[in-house]
């Protein structure tokens, strides 16, 4: 990974949202036997200040401990810190944020991953360079920010981030103690363990199948539900090509297909609203079977989301007004 040219500033804090352009999914196949996630300080920054001293809030994560971690962003707000050994900026970023763990004394915790180690993490984050530094609250990712930046402004997004936190009920403090086991919890379900298996084997298919299978055993699982509309999104997305997608959408404005299409990669991009807009106002224009198949991927588009989000109930009602 190389170091980043320079880019915006860190998005305005009215813009952190729960929902984010970051596909976790995939890293969250439990393993069989992961080993806990130790407590870890930075390395030494190259000219910067020294590390903070070792913290129980500050964790080197894996692959295979990854999980334990988005389990905790229930509890208190995760922040995601993708570095890299041989970049000195991702180091001082590293060293500010392990100090900034260690003074709110578990109300967040820093979880650290070498992209160079962990490249699956890097590409799920979508980080092209470090630092890059990301939350997850209630197992949703949150952007920060994609550079180098001076101390007072980490301060500024990490406090920002508390306040996000706290107004959406992520306000729990940590003991200091290593993150459990996940052997120790009770199994997935048959199917939804299939699915999330498949799902680490990149087989998107085959998770879809697991879900399909989960609802009609149960057709009111949320979960299937949900992870369904996730995997089927995937499987949409699998091999587009971004440019031509949009291009058509632009020349199509009443083309249900390339609408939706367009939507896809709004969702996947976490341009929420927009996707919704979209959909809603080429429902508005078109009739009959083509209203319908934009109606059913809007709400299938909703589950992504998830369906407590505002955007999520604000756009219910744009809906029925575009309907009635």
């Amino acid at each position: 990974m190389s170091t980043p040219n320079h880019r915006p500033s860190p998005a305005a804090p009215s813009s952190m949202n729960l929902r984010g352009a970051v596909d976790l999914s995939a890293l969250k196949a439990r393993s069989a036997a992961p080993p806990a996630a130790a407590p870890a300080a930075p390395a030494a920054p190259s000219g910067g200040n020294a590390p903070a001293a070792p913290s129980p809030f500050v964790v080197e994560v894996s692959e295979q401990t990854f999980p334990q971690i988005v389990q905790l962003s229930a509890e208190v707000p995760v922040v995601i810190d993708l570095y890299s050994r041989t970049n000195a900026e991702s180091q001082n970023v590293s060293a500010v944020l392990a100090g900034i763990a260690a003074e709110e004394n578990g109300r967040m915790l820093l979880a650290r991953v070498d992209v160079d180690a962990y490249p699956q993490i890097a590409q799920a984050f979508q980080a092209i360079a470090v630092p890059t530094v990301a939350a997850v609250l209630k197992g949703q990712p949150v952007p920060m920010f994609d550079r180098a930046l001076p101390e007072e402004q980490i301060r500024a997004v990490v406090a920002e981030l508390l306040q996000v936190a706290a107004a959406n009920g992520v306000n729990g403090s940590l003991d200091g103690a290593a993150p459990e086991d996940p052997a120790a919890e009770a199994p997935l379900p048959p199917l939804h363990q299939e699915a999330f298996d498949a799902i680490n084997a990149e087989d998107y298919d085959g998770a879809a199948a697991a879900y399909r299978k989960a609802l009609a055993e149960q057709p009111a699982d949320a979960e299937a539900k949900a992870g369904l509309a996730q995997v089927e999104l995937m499987i949409r997305l699998r091999g587009a090509d971004a440019e031509a997608v949009r291009r058509a959408g632009a020349d199509e404005s009443d083309n249900v297909a390339a609408q939706l299409a367009v939507a896809d990669l709004d969702i996947a991009g976490g341009h929420v609203d927009d996707a919704f807009r979209r959909i809603i106002s080429l429902i508005g224009r078109v009739h009959g079977e083509e209203r319908e198949t934009a109606r059913l991927r809007l709400l299938d588009l909703f589950e992504i989301v998830g369906v407590s989000d505002p955007r999520v109930t604000k756009a219910r009602s744009a809906l029925a007004r575009a309907l009635f």
